[in-house]
């Protein structure tokens, strides 16, 4: 298997493509207007529940919303079980900006370079805390495509904005607005390092919870 070594990169990345996916919708009301107002020819990507909050926000402004099953022709599984999970959206978040090959790819699919994702994940450690949860339960709460997304993006800092924490929207929208509607390498590859993080306590909380779990609580959660 061969590896793209990358050597030309844009410091500042334009935002026109963004995926938003959150199971905390705090402090969307402000940062996807905003967005909006510093690039009137913004596209958002959005599934299920955040689709229809961010349909919400924007009002007389969603023509710039698209619903990710409308993007990729894929209807979401029963449950939002799959959303995200799709060619596009990875060719996407993956794609190298000055490599002709993922050019031809975006051009052969129909494809568009995402730019900047916000994603965080189904809150699998305020599930656990809860009394008596199962581990049915809390296996239903460990998101997939989330920390997948998060994870392509993060990697891809070259190009791609990686969003994990609402904390962060105010000081994207000021760089933003300061920039030409760009954002910085600096601040991707701050973003992917706090993301990579994020989805390294999501996953430790998982495995510890299930460590702690004995075969005989799984068991007792189904009929075999």
């Amino acid at each position: 298997m061969s590896i793209n070594i990358v050597e030309r990169i844009d410091d500042r990345v334009k935002v026109n493509n963004v995926l938003v996916s959150v199971s905390d919708k705090k402090g969307l009301d402000a940062f996807i207007p905003q967005l909006v107002a510093v690039n009137t020819g913004i596209r958002i990507f959005s599934t299920g529940g955040t689709f229809a909050k961010l349909k919400e926000i924007l009002g007389n402004n969603a023509s710039c919303l698209t619903q990710v099953s409308d993007y990729t022709g894929q209807p979401e599984t029963q449950g939002g079980l799959v959303k995200t999970l799709d060619f596009r959206i990875y060719l996407g978040l993956l794609t190298e900006t000055y490599n002709d090959s993922h050019r031809a790819d975006l051009e052969r699919t129909k494809s568009v370079p995402i730019d900047m994702v916000v994603v965080n994940l189904y809150p699998f450690k305020a599930t656990i805390s809860k009394q008596c949860v199962t581990p049915e339960e809390a296996r239903g709460n460990i998101d997939i495509g989330g920390p997948c997304m998060i994870r392509a993006s993060a990697k891809n800092f070259l190009r791609v904005a990686s969003v994990v924490d609402p904390e962060d929207y105010g000081r994207i929208i000021s760089e933003l607005k300061e920039n030409d509607n760009k954002i910085s390498l600096k601040s991707r590859f701050e973003l992917a390092k706090k993301a990579f993080a994020h989805t390294a306590v999501y996953d430790r909380t998982i495995a510890d919870y299930l460590a702690e779990r004995t075969f005989e609580e799984v068991k007792d959660c189904y009929k075999i």
